[in-house]
């Protein structure tokens, strides 16, 4: 039914999430730069990355609940719309009570919009290919990493931050008319109401899931908040390298993703334990790493890799759980990843400015590592729950 222009579509939601991708982290490597703009501290305008993870958090799930019943293509050119409006508010933002005000309109949608692409998907894409394709799409974010950040960090030495936002605009644009023509109509088939949709978080493997994605974004922004200050400042590169190394930490992420959908493909579940294990390890070794340029680099690169592998393994978990357990909450399953991912940026982002408040820099890893801890012990819970089940 779908066979016509499968890997266009595939190419455009890769897109999509690489657009939406770049709009959230490309702040991560231009925090300098907004906070010379605006006359602030560091730390202060890393506020910025952890209001727009708990907005994001928040609305999601309330949007794609309140929004379950109406025609998925009709919503998503909407949301788009307002992302498209919001992002180029922040391109201009006169202050930085306008920049806050972008970003709040900006995460008010963007979770929505990660989660329909999702669920168009996972209903357009044969079922054997569905682990990788899902995978790619959630690569989209990590491609942003490899291209949008180091480009954004780039256009904004070259010209200004606000270029970075002004070219994502011009994306958007592009992958808006894309999804106009590829997207098809679509209803859900089963929903129910809000509360309904809400039995989905009476499930304990689902809470499982939720857990140890809080935790694994933890780690991650832990470390990655001030990823530009770790290999500027404490690493001493000068800023013509600081573009290449986040290539580099880019490309780890892609490969962790490729890992994920193979992963997923044979009981993710029972290997996310040893995952998490390493990355332990790593964390454990990033403030002695750090000392050194080049093992600080391959350090941080491995935990780039490592952070990335569980995603797609609880992303067909919590949408095959729903299938089978609770149709009504399908949807919501789909925004699952994207809403707690946000709750664990935003715990990381508050961890990260804390830790360089009444520490330093060099600590990060150290207090990563106690994410890390509660990523394996919930995902050794996991694994037993999930031993004789099908979904995992």
């Amino acid at each position: 039914m779908y066979a016509k222009h499968y890997q266009l579509r595939t190419v455009t939601f890769i897109l999509t999430a690489f657009m939406l991708g770049c709009n959230e982290f490309m702040v991560v490597g231009i925090l300098s730069d907004l906070a010379k703009t605006y006359h602030v501290s560091l730390s202060s305008i890393g506020i910025l990355v952890t209001t727009f993870a708990l907005v994001y958090a928040f609305s999601t799930p309330l949007l794609t609940t309140f929004t379950s019943h109406f025609d998925r293509h009709n919503l998503l050119m909407v949301l788009m719309a307002v992302f498209f409006i919001s992002n180029t508010l922040t391109a201009v933002a006169p202050s930085l009570f306008w920049l806050f005000i972008a970003r709040i309109m900006t995460a008010l949608v963007a979770g929505t919009i990660i989660t329909l692409i999702n669920e168009f998907a996972n209903l357009v894409t044969p079922l054997p290919k569905k682990p990788m394709v899902l995978a790619w799409v959630g690569a989209g974010f990590s491609i942003a990493s490899v291209i949008g950040v180091p480009l954004g960090t780039t256009i904004a030495t070259l010209i200004n931050w606000h270029a970075s936002f002004g070219i994502v605009s011009v994306l958007t644009l592009i992958v808006w008319a894309l999804l106009a023509w590829l997207t098809p109509h679509e209803k859900p088939q089963v929903t129910g109401n809000f509360f309904e949709q809400l039995q989905l978080f009476t499930d304990k493997k689902i809470l499982l899931g939720v857990g140890i994605v809080i935790a694994v974004l933890s780690v991650q922004y832990t470390f990655y908040t001030y990823i530009r200050s770790l290999i500027t400042t404490v690493m001493g590169y000068d800023l013509t390298s600081l573009n290449w190394l986040l290539f580099a930490l880019g490309v780890m992420s892609i490969l962790g993703n490729q890992i994920a959908g193979m992963v997923a493909g044979r009981r993710g579940t029972s290997k996310l334990p040893y995952v998490f294990i390493l990355m332990i390890i790593f964390c454990l070794l990033l403030g002695t790493a750090l000392q050194n340029k080049v093992l600080g680099m391959v350090v941080l690169g491995v935990l780039c890799c490592l952070v990335i592998i569980h995603g797609t393994t609880m992303q067909l978990g919590f949408m095959n759980e729903a299938a089978k357990n609770y149709p009504q909450s399908l949807a919501l399953s789909t925004a699952l990843i994207s809403i707690f991912s946000n709750v664990g940026i935003s715990l990381g982002s508050f961890t990260a400015a804390n830790t360089v408040k009444f520490f330093s820099l060099t600590a990060v890893g150290y207090v990563a590592a106690i994410y890390a801890v509660i990523a394996l012990i919930l995902a050794l819970v996991l694994k037993r729950k999930t031993k004789d089940s099908q979904e995992w």
